[in-house]
């Protein structure tokens, strides 16, 4: 089956207002940056950004401009501000956040891995011992009074585990290297981090591929995210960028 969309913006027409969106990357590493400009192009309303470690300090610009056109409801990531204050006084996202314009759902990086692999598994949640005996333990850390959900605990084997469900976006947006006209994809280095699990976890994932070649040109044991999980394949030039992580 053919899954290429010659024009970015047919690829994303159904991503309609209130959709989440799996944003793959690692800081700059791996980001589908012309979806997501495709996106700020459409003017789609009232989103959840689901990302892994940090994607949108790496796509600076077009979280700016997300925040501007008030496109954005809620950010769910592991690292989703500056470490420097100074920066954060000047990030227009960081201040929407703080103003509670925006709101930030935090959890370490592993364990967002883990909600979207469990999802991709069809597992509705995992026992996990990342965070026991922190804050992480007792509650969903968010900046929106009444929005921090409590967690279940559970011990196996004399040891503590916290239940955390699993993360199904309705779209994930990812950035390979190569790929082909069935959906393998092939990531180049840092750049695969989240793309797999993401790209596994989503209803429609949409992937953005820098070199689109025929069936059969990539090897099988290169192949790094079969076609299954892939609905589209837009092929992209690439891009100069800003490098922006803090």
């Amino acid at each position: 089956m053919d899954k290429v969309y010659q024009k970015i913006e047919d690829a994303i027409a159904d991503v309609n207002d209130g959709a989440t969106v799996a944003v793959a990357g690692f800081f700059a590493c791996g980001v589908p940056r012309l979806l997501l400009k495709a996106l700020i192009n459409k003017g789609t309303k009232n989103l959840t950004l689901a990302c892994g470690c940090g994607p949108m300090l790496g796509a600076a610009d077009e979280l700016k401009q997300l925040v501007k056109n008030k496109q954005l409801k809620k950010v769910i990531d592991s690292y989703g501000l500056y470490r420097s204050a100074t920066k954060g006084r000047e990030d227009s996202f960081e201040q929407a956040v703080r103003d509670g314009e925006i709101e930030l759902e935090v959890y370490p990086m592993g364990t967002l891995a883990e909600k979207y692999r469990a999802a991709a598994a069809g597992v509705p949640a995992v026992y996990l011992p990342t965070g026991v005996g922190s804050i992480i333990e007792h509650s969903t850390i968010t900046n929106i009074s009444g929005k921090s959900i409590p967690k279940e605990t559970r011990v196996f084997n004399g040891r503590t585990y916290i239940l955390e469900y699993a993360l199904k976006p309705d779209f994930a947006f990812i950035h390979a290297h190569t790929g082909d006209r069935e959906g393998n994809l092939k990531y180049s280095k840092t750049a695969r981090n989240f793309n797999p699990v993401m790209a596994a976890a989503a209803k429609v994932t949409i992937a953005e591929v820098e070199n689109l070649v025929e069936l059969g040109i990539i090897d099988s044991d290169s192949v790094h995210t079969p076609g299954i999980y892939i609905k589209r394949i837009v092929p992209v030039p690439r891009i100069d960028f800003r490098v922006s992580i803090d």
